[in-house]
């Protein structure tokens, strides 16, 4: 250290020794914080392994790997580990330089084992052990009925729950199998699971004998939820998440009932770090956009190479329509994971609105060589054909993606908008239907809903269905536009409305430009020539910046021109015309006329305006 001039040997010595005590304390600091940090990430590790085999081992296998997805995201201490050990995490860490808004010093005490691991209790019985065995057989070779009749007469809390989860499983098989026959595969249908009855009333007597454990309230929240009692499903599913935090499906389940943020916050939820994911999950779900960015942003303090995290952070900002990120997020997470299917309709929709058809062309190819018949897969070759105009090969591969899951909210919102395209509006108002009443919070849907009537010549229905749709994603100019639009019909014709609507899409970031174009004709129509003048010229400099040229720039440098002239601004009238003189149409002879009258109207000359003249 070099202290100040002017220091004494003796000062400089007390000086010394103060820095040298400063730099021991950061550095004990320092040490104390990466400890910390690496014995939160190894408690979260240890947590994660134990929950992955008890899932497991119940047959909850999307949970196991979201969990093992999670564990595997945890970054690895590196003073234990060499560079091979890491292979599978190298990917993320560009997005994370690239994409984090605050970086991160520390890793996010988020729940840090508020909620000690609870070990399930397990049947020490051996002949019940292998009991658990054959049925647990039967059950992944997808035979339930038989898995739940092996398990009969076992009392153990595991094998209770496997065998009313392979009855309720049956019950979904058997409802779907009736569904098909009935309806066929996209049909509707009343088929109800017909184990639920029994499911519910066993379930509730075990647990009100305290006789069931957190994953026999996962399913008895689940049945509860199938038969409409959301109250008290919300209710059991918070009693199973409170005492076993590391099942992801029941956090999933309680989220899908949290439709409004009221609910949310009135949930009595233990503080573990799996909380923070649901929360990141459920805002997400609750167009809280920002909030989940922000809670996901805090997690990757310690899961930094989780794929399911960078993921969800791609879909809020495709959801803040933020496509260049979006775009980047994903090609690194192909990059990682070359064999992800998951989420990959997303990025496909991405590419379809830049029209990068041969980057899609590549990811529909590298998706059907991986798995054909995903739902995901269907969706993304779907999107391919529909950027090349093929929208019969496009309707089929969506309806495709739909007999392999009828209730995939992405594909009905997607073929609607293909039978939009080919006109057959009353397919397309089915299908918006649909993906409506799967997610009532979907505002694709309602828009889409909003464009058939707009087609159809029944604009107060389409104003109806833009309404909800605005209300449900009010940060979105394309719907304030449409919404507009609707108010602009010769039917409604309500012009102070449409002004509104267009005002809120330029304040939304109208990335199409034609908010500021329309406020300016509107204003023009209803002879408002200063605030019409105002937004042309807005949209002038817009278009300048942008380097745009077309039919309204024509429009606007004409209104300009003429505006200002009226005005006796002839400079800067001149300016304008002068930039007209530079086109072939008739708008070169109008500019030429205006030169000329202004040029009279400069001589002196009262008689002379350019409006006394004959045309």
């Amino acid at each position: 250290p070099v202290p100040p001039n002017g220091f004494m040997q003796k000062e400089r010595e007390v000086y010394a020794e103060v820095y040298n005590q400063n730099a021991t304390v950061s550095a004990s600091t320092e040490r104390e914080r990466r400890e910390k940090s690496m014995g939160t990430k190894e408690i979260c590790r240890s947590e994660l392994r134990s929950a992955i085999r008890q899932l497991s081992d119940r047959c909850l296998y999307s949970a196991s790997k979201w969990a093992a997805e999670q564990l595997v995201g945890i970054e690895q201490d590196p003073a234990k580990f060499t560079s091979s050990h890491t292979r599978f995490q190298r990917g993320s860490s560009s997005i994370r330089r690239r994409f984090r808004t605050n970086e991160i010093t520390s890793t996010p005490m988020a729940g840090v084992s508020y909620v000690s691991t609870p070990v399930p209790e397990e049947d020490n019985e051996a002949v019940d052990s292998d009991f658990y065995l054959l049925a647990k057989s039967y059950f992944d070779c997808r035979e339930y009925r038989r898995a739940a009749h092996v398990l009969r007469d076992q009392t153990g809390k595991k094998a209770v729950f496997l065998r009313c989860y392979a009855l309720y499983l049956a019950g979904e098989k058997r409802k779907e199998e009736e569904m098909i026959e009935l309806e066929g595969p996209l049909g509707k249908s009343d088929a109800v699971n017909r184990e639920l009855v029994s499911l519910e009333r066993e379930l509730s007597t075990l647990r009100k004998n305290g006789m069931i454990d957190p994953f026999g309230l996962f399913l008895y929240g689940l049945v509860l939820k199938e038969k409409g009692s959301e109250n008290l499903a919300c209710t059991v599913l918070v009693e199973s998440v409170n005492s076993y935090p590391w099942n992801w499906n029941a956090w999933s389940e309680l989220q899908s009932l949290c439709t409004t943020i009221e609910t949310l916050n009135s949930l009595n939820l233990n503080n573990h770090w799996m909380k923070d994911f649901f929360l990141a999950s459920a805002y997400q779900e609750l167009r809280m956009h920002n909030e989940s960015l922000a809670k996901y942003e805090y997690l990757h303090g310690t899961f930094s190479f989780s794929n399911y995290i960078q993921a969800q952070i791609a879909k809020a900002q495709y959801s803040l329509r933020e496509f260049e990120q979006v775009e980047v997020i994903f090609e690194e997470l192909l990059r990682n994971d070359p064999y992800r299917v998951e989420d990959m309709d997303m990025y496909s929709n991405v590419l379809y609105a830049k029209e990068c058809f041969s980057a899609l062309s590549y990811l529909a190819h590298r998706v059907f060589l991986t798995d054909k018949y995903r739902p995901e897969s269907c969706c993304i070759i779907g999107n391919y054909y529909s950027l090349k105009g093929q929208h019969e090969k496009s309707v089929m591969y969506f309806r495709r993606a739909l007999k392999l899951n009828k209730n995939y909210l992405s594909a009905w919102t997607l073929l609607g908008h293909e039978y939009v395209e080919m006109k057959n509006t009353p397919a397309a108002v089915d299908a918006y239907r649909r993906a409506v009443d799967i997610n009532p919070c979907d505002y694709r849907a309602w828009y889409g809903l909003g464009q058939a009537y707009e087609m159809m010549g029944m604009p107060f229905y389409a104003l109806h269905y833009f309404r909800k749709s605005v209300f449900l994603q009010p940060s979105d100019s394309r719907l304030w536009i449409a919404m507009a639009q609707c108010y602009e019909t010769e039917q409604l014709h309500i012009l102070e409305e449409a002004i509104k609507c267009y005002k809120r899409a330029v304040n939304c970031n109208d990335r199409e430009a034609i908010a500021l174009h329309q406020l300016a004709k509107l204003h023009g129509e209803l002879g408002r020539s200063e605030e019409a003048a105002f937004y042309y010229k807005k949209d002038l400099e817009r278009m300048e910046a942008e380097e745009r040229e077309g039919p309204n720039m024509v429009e606007a440098l004409l209104f300009l021109a003429t505006h200002c002239k009226a005005q006796k601004r002839f400079e800067e009238a001149e300016v304008y015309c002068t930039r007209l003189l530079d086109y072939t149409g008739p708008e070169k002879e109008t500019a030429k006329s205006l030169l000329r009258g202004m040029r009279i109207a400069e001589s002196g000359f009262p008689s002379m305006d350019v409006e006394h003249f004959p045309p």
